[in-house]
C-alpha cells in the first residue's frame, strides 16, 4: 500500500459553494503515488524480467521529469525560509522524504531482485571487482579505443572554474593528491562523460561461459581514472548527475517571434536551476559538500544511490538482450474492425462514424486515412494540429507530400509541447519552407486539441471529413498508449472543426458550435453544468450516474462540483490514471465517489466522460484532462458520440471493462493511499487491457 496522507486545504470556489468542506489531496504527492503504482510492475514476479526492468526505468524517467517540472518552487521556498503557503520549508521536506524513500526502494529492487534474477538467466552486468584478467584487458582496450579520446578532464583552479554541467549528464568528480604540472595543489577535477557514449556495452564471454556479459560506461571510466591524471594520486571520487528545472518559461506577450524565443530558450534549458544532485552511495562528505555548494543545493537535495546514477539508461539492456522469453508476448494490433483495408475512407464515412481503439486496433487506420487524402486528386485542403509527432514521423512526411501535390495544407503546430519543442520547431520550419501555412495557435494558450480535417470536391459540392483523437499523432506512442481515434463526415461536426481551425489561424471570434465543446471557452463551464444538472436530478429522486476516465483530476471547480453532485445522490466512478486530488469514500463528504487507477502494460491515455439521467445518456470523448490548465489555459476539444451502437461499444470497452478490472486496478482510499484490487483467483482475474488485446489481436481476426 502507498500512503499519502498530506492534504491541501481547498480555496473558495464559486460552483459548489453549498458543498460541505473538502480537503483535497496534495498534487505532487499524488504524482509520486502514481509512480509507486508503476513501480509495483517492476516488483511483480509474474511480469517478464526485461519488462520489470523497463518499468523500473519508466519510474526513473518519470521521477526525472517530476524533478525537472515540479520541485523548483518547493526548493526555492525552502531556501527562502518560507514557512507558509503551498510551497514552504515543510512542503520541500515532505516531498524530499517521499522521493528519497522511493529512490531507495528503486535501487533496492534493482540490486536485490533484478540483478540476481538476471544472473540466473545468464545475464550479468560485470563490475570492475568481478572481472577476470581477460575481461579487464578487454575493458582497457575498449577504454583506450572508444572512451579516452572523448574525455577531457578539467582540473579546477582560478582559471579553470567549475564547468557548466548539463542537465542529467553523467560526470565524475575526483580528488587528487600531489601537484599538477605547474607545481600547484589544485585537488579537484571534473570528468564529463559524453552523451554519445553508450551507457552499457556488450562484453564478449570466453571459453565455455555462455553468459551474456555487459559493462557500464561508468565502471569502465572508474577503472581507468588514474590514467586520466598521470603523475597525480587519485583519491576520493564519485560519479554524479545534476537535475535542473527544465520547464521553459517564455513571456509570449513580450516576444516578437515565439519560435525564435523558444529555440533560444532550448539552448539554456540544460543549464537551469539545479534541483537534485545524485552521487554514488560511497561519495565522501567532502566531495558531496563541494558539489552541493557548487550547485547551491541543500543537503536534502542530495541523493546517494547504490548503482548507476541514471537508471533510465538501463533501458539499453532491454534492447541489447532482446530475449523473447524475458519480454511480454508480442502483440500485433488488428486493422480497425470498422474498416476494411483498401476500402475508401470517404465512401465508408458516408455510412457513419468510425472509432478506433488504440493500441488494440492499429494506428495504421489513421495513417491510411491521411494517405488516401494526400493521394486523392479531389482533395483540395488538409488541416491538422500537431502537438507531439516525434522526430521521425510518417504523418509529417505525408503532409509534405500533400504540399508537393499542390493541396492547401494548414498546420497548427504547438511549439510549447514540453520536451517536444525542438522537434516541433523543426517540423514547422520544414513545412513552412515548402509552402504550407503554419500557425502557432493562440498567444498564451497551448493548442492541445487533436484534429485533422480534409476538404474534398464531390461534384458541385465541397465535403469535409475529419479525424479527432484523445491522443497524439505519434505512430510510436500509438502502439503504447490507449487512445480513441474518431473519424466522421458529420456535416455539423466537421463544420465545427473547420471553424476552430479558422479561429486558431485568424484569432477571429469563434462562432457558435453545434457539437464540439472547446476550451478555454465553454468546455469547463459545460462540464460543470452537466454535473450540476445530474445533482439536481438526483435530489429529485432520479437515477443518475457519472463515469469519467482521464489521466489527471486536479481542477478544484470540477472536483467541488463532483462532491456536490455526489452529496445529492449521484453515483460517481472516476478512472484516473495519475494524479487525483479528490479523496474518495470520505464519510459524509464523498461517500458516493469512487476513484480507481489502472496501471497496465499500456499507458492509459483516453479521456471518456459519461453522464446519465434516467434513460438519457451523454458520452463525450476529449483531448482534455480535468486540470485547470487544460480547461482554462489550453485549446482543448470534447465531442459527443451520438451513434448508439458506437457509444455502447466505447462504454463497454473504456468504462465498464475498467470498472471490473481485478488485475491492474488500484482503488483510492480516503487518506490518499491506494489499495491494489485483488479479488478472485490470481490466474483468472480480469484485466481490461488483456481482454481487449485478446479481442483485437491480429491472429484472432485472421482465425475468424
Amino acid at each position: 500500500m502507498t500512503k499519502t496522507t498530506l492534504l491541501m486545504p481547498t480555496s473558495p470556489a464559486s460552483v459548489a459553494a453549498a458543498a460541505p468542506p473538502v480537503q483535497f489531496l496534495d498534487r505532487d504527492h499524488s504524482i509520486l503515488a502514481f509512480n509507486e503504482r508503476v513501480l509495483d510492475w517492476a516488483k511483480r514476479p509474474d511480469v517478464p524480467l526485461l519488462e520489470r526492468l523497463r518499468f523500473l526505468c519508466i519510474v526513473s524517467s518519470n521521477l526525472d521529469e517530476f524533478f525537472e517540472v515540479r520541485t523548483a518552487p518547493h526548493l526555492t521556498a525552502f531556501q527562502a525560509n518560507d514557512s507558509k503557503g503551498l510551497y514552504s520549508i515543510e512542503s520541500f521536506r515532505a516531498l524530499s522524504s517521499a522521493a528519497h524513500d522511493m529512490v531507495a526502494r528503486q535501487y533496492s529492487l534493482y540490486n536485490d531482485d533484478l540483478l540476481p534474477a538476471f544472473e540466473r538467466q545468464g545475464i550479468r552486468v560485470v563490475s570492475h571487482g568481478e572481472r577476470n584478467p581477460a575481461q579487464r584487458r578487454w575493458v582497457k582496450e575498449y577504454f583506450e579505443r572508444e572512451v579516452r579520446p572523448l574525455l577531457v578532464p578539467v582540473g579546477l583552479d582560478p582559471s579553470h572554474p567549475f564547468p557548466q554541467v548539463a542537465n542529467k549528464s553523467l560526470n565524475f568528480i575526483v580528488r587528487l593528491g600531489g601537484h599538477d604540472a605547474f607545481g600547484r595543489e589544485n585537488d579537484i577535477a571534473i570528468v564529463k562523460v559524453p552523451r554519445v557514449l553508450p551507457r552499457l556495452i556488450h562484453m564478449p564471454s570466453h571459453g565455455k561461459d555462455k553468459s551474456r556479459l555487459f559493462v557500464s560506461i561508468s565502471s569502465v571510466i572508474r577503472a581507468h581514472l588514474t590514467e586520466l591524471f598521470p603523475g597525480r594520486e587519485v583519491g576520493q571520487f564519485s560519479q554524479f548527475r545534476v537535475t535542473r528545472h527544465s520547464d521553459l518559461a517564455v513571456d509570449e506577450d513580450d516576444v516578437k517571434n515565439l519560435r525564435t524565443a523558444l529555440r533560444q530558450g532550448l539552448e539554456q534549458r540544460h543549464y537551469g536551476q539545479a534541483v537534485r544532485l545524485e552521487v554514488s552511495a560511497g561519495c565522501s562528505e567532502h566531495l558531496a559538500s563541494f558539489l552541493l555548494k557548487q550547485f547551491n543545493l541543500p543537503s536534502l537535495a542530495l541523493y546517494r544511490v547504490h548503482g548507476p546514477v541514471n537508471l533510465v539508461r538501463l533501458t539499453q539492456l532491454v534492447d541489447l538482450v532482446n530475449d523473447p522469453k524475458l519480454l511480454f508476448p508480442g502483440y500485433s494490433a488488428c486493422y480497425p474492425t470498422q474498416l476494411q483495408s483498401g476500402e475508401s475512407f470517404f465512401e465508408r464515412l458516408k455510412e457513419g462514424d468510425v472509432s478506433i481503439h488504440q493500441p488494440f486496433e492499429s494506428f495504421d487506420g489513421v495513417l491510411a486515412f491521411l494517405r488516401e487524402a494526400v493521394n486523392d486528386p479531389q482533395v483540395l485542403a488538409i488541416k491538422q494540429t500537431i502537438y507531439r509527432t516525434g522526430a521521425d514521423s510518417e504523418l509529417m512526411v505525408l503532409l509534405r507530400e500533400a504540399v508537393r501535390r499542390g493541396k492547401e495544407v494548414t498546420v497548427v503546430v504547438e511549439l510549447k509541447a514540453r520536451f517536444d519543442e525542438e522537434a516541433n520547431i523543426n517540423w514547422a520550419e520544414m513545412l513552412e519552407s515548402i509552402g504550407a501555412q503554419v500557425v502557432y495557435g493562440v498567444v498564451g494558450l497551448k493548442t492541445h486539441a487533436k484534429m485533422l480535417l480534409v476538404t474534398r470536391r464531390e461534384g458541385k459540392h465541397l465535403v469535409r471529413y475529419a479525424h479527432l483523437s484523445t491522443g497524439n499523432y505519434n505512430p510510436r506512442t500509438a502502439r503504447l498508449y490507449t487512445d480513441l481515434s474518431y473519424l466522421t463526415a458529420d456535416p455539423l461536426m466537421t463544420a465545427d472543426i473547420d471553424n476552430v481551425f479558422v479561429h486558431l489561424a485568424s484569432q477571429s471570434r469563434l462562432p457558435k458550435l453545434h457539437h464540439l465543446l472547446l476550451a478555454p471557452f465553454q468546455l469547463h463551464r459545460k462540464l460543470i453544468e452537466k454535473i450540476d444538472a445530474l445533482g439536481e436530478a438526483a435530489s429529485q429522486g432520479k437515477d443518475t450516474r457519472i463515469v469519467a476516465k482521464m489521466n489527471a483530476l486536479t481542477d478544484e471547480d470540477l472536483m467541488l462540483a463532483l462532491v456536490k453532485a455526489g452529496q445529492c445522490g449521484v453515483k460517481i466512478d472516476l478512472i484516473v490514471r495519475g494524479a487525483c486530488m479528490l479523496p474518495a469514500q470520505v464519510p459524509g463528504v464523498t461517500d458516493n465517489i469512487r476513484v480507481r487507477s489502472i496501471i497496465g502494460r499500456f499507458l492509459e491515455h483516453s479521456r471518456v466522460f459519461y453522464f446519465r439521467c434516467a434513460e438519457e445518456e451523454t458520452l463525450l470523448l476529449s483531448s482534455a484532462d480535468w486540470m485547470n490548465r487544460n480547461m482554462l489555459r489550453r485549446v482543448e476539444l470534447a465531442w459527443p458520440v451520438t451513434d448508439p451502437v458506437l457509444r455502447q461499444r466505447i462504454i463497454d470497452e473504456c468504462l465498464v471493462a475498467y470498472l471490473h478490472d481485478s488485475r491492474d486496478a488500484w482503488d483510492l482510499q480516503p487518506d490518499g493511499s491506494y489499495l491494489r484490487v485483488s479479488t478472485g483467483d490470481p490466474h483468472t482475474r480480469h484485466g481490461a487491457q488483456a481482454a481487449l488485446m485478446a479481442r483485437y489481436s491480429a491472429p484472432q481476426q485472421q482465425d475468424k
